[in-house]
């Protein structure tokens, strides 16, 4: 396995030498400018990240989940990912899932020391009843995550599929991977802490995973988060909005059919857009596979 001391994340960054002789707004600016870099990196791997997203879909498709896995601040942001994708698509929390290190403790008090335990990387994913109709998507920043390797190791051994995120290039885990998204993001301003431009670089691309697969699976209607859960104030408005721009009716009209609808944004859209009743609705829903655009105008779904 290669040196830790060898990763490019893991170096020294000739800009931030100074790092403890800066004002304030000359850290933030440099910051700033190291920031920059990462989309790049990001834009590098959009390839790999498409591929995931296709390969996501399919497992979703028949039935299969989602799992997030990876230790420390990967780990966290799998499961930051993982947490928010019930309330913005309708789904059911056991749909998209994260796994940490040190379990959920460690999402709020760090847990270093379990990132080196490889078997329990496998035995938290056969903890969760891993069958092979699961994607496992492991998290690393560093690329050689023993927790994240040994997750990847039993995912691939009980036939689910493997992707592999890491930000250093020839990643060890990319190795046990179907797909391996490298995006080297190089040396911290502080050095060695992957939270930053890497922790950055791995949000992107979690929230392009989660967004591009829910809106492959007709969680989207135009750009519009159809599937929301309406489940306080601003989130009911914003529903109400939602119908309001997908319709041109006013807020009246788009409140009466999502109450008239339980609060299922896309049933009150059906509703609309076709002047049909709640169960014609639901039926047409039902016939599209869940794609609103599909039950409203026939046809294709885009990209299915």
């Amino acid at each position: 396995m290669e040196s830790i001391a060898k990763l490019a994340t893991e170096q020294t960054n000739a800009q931030s030498d100074t790092l403890d002789q800066m004002n304030a707004l000359e850290i933030v600016m440099l910051m700033n400018r190291e920031d920059r870099t990462v989309a790049e990196s990001v834009e590098a791997a959009l390839p790999r990240i498409a591929e995931a997203v296709d390969r996501i879909v399919e497992r979703l498709r028949r039935g299969g989940r989602l799992l997030y896995i990876g230790a420390g601040t990967s780990g966290r942001l799998g499961v930051l990912d993982a947490s928010e994708c019930p309330p913005t698509f309708g789904i059911e929390s056991d749909v998209v899932v994260g796994l940490v290190a040190g379990g959920m403790d460690a999402v709020v008090e760090a847990r270093e020391g379990a990132e080196d335990d490889a078997d329990a990387g496998a035995y938290d994913l056969r903890k969760q009843g891993l069958s092979a109709d699961d994607i496992v998507v492991g998290l690393s920043a560093s690329g050689r995550t023993p927790y994240v390797a040994g997750a990847l190791t039993c995912a691939k051994d009980a036939g689910a599929g493997t992707i592999a995120l890491s930000c250093n290039s020839d990643a060890e885990i990319s190795k046990l991977a179907d797909v391996a998204i490298e995006v080297p993001t190089g040396p911290e301003v502080l050095m060695g802490s992957t939270r930053l431009k890497a922790g950055t670089a791995q949000k992107m691309i979690l929230n392009m995973l989660s967004t591009a697969v829910m809106v492959r699976l007709g969680k989207a209607y135009g750009n519009l988060m159809i599937d929301v859960k309406p489940t306080n104030v601003k989130l009911v408005d914003r529903a109400c909005r939602m119908l309001m721009n997908a319709t041109g009716v006013d807020h009246e009209t788009a409140e009466t059919a999502l109450q008239a609808a339980g609060r299922r944004a896309k049933v009150a859209l059906v509703m609309l857009k076709t002047e049909s009743t709640v169960e014609e609705a639901e039926r047409r829903l039902e016939a599209a596979n869940g794609f609103a655009r599909l039950a409203i105008e026939g046809g294709e779904p885009h990209g299915a």
